[in-house]
């Protein structure tokens, strides 16, 4: 039901947020100005180079897809398309 998206919806964000929050923490505390952004979009990569963009960061920083064996060389698309589409420098962590 659509409350119940809804309601999914509102917790993923939640999460989000705090993830967000509590990494923007470690970074300042160890001497590396961050800011904690989160954002909603149907189009990811483009999303997140829109938001690097506008609040004029120096890194983008995304992690490849976890999954195991052959499969791990490749990146997911999402990390692909900004990889290939971002004019701010993006680290992968594997």
């Amino acid at each position: 039901s659509i409350s119940e998206i809804e309601r999914i919806e509102k917790e993923w964000a939640e999460i989000g947020k705090a993830t967000v929050g509590k990494i923007k923490a470690q970074a300042e505390a160890k001497g590396v100005q961050a800011s904690a952004v989160t954002i909603h979009s149907d189009m990811i990569a483009e999303a997140i180079i829109a938001s690097a963009k506008k609040h004029e960061c120096d890194l983008i920083v995304m992690a490849s897809h976890g999954r195991r064996g052959i499969t791990r060389l490749l990146l997911g698309s999402e990390t692909t398309h900004v990889l290939t589409h971002s004019d701010i420098p993006v680290m992968v962590l594997r």
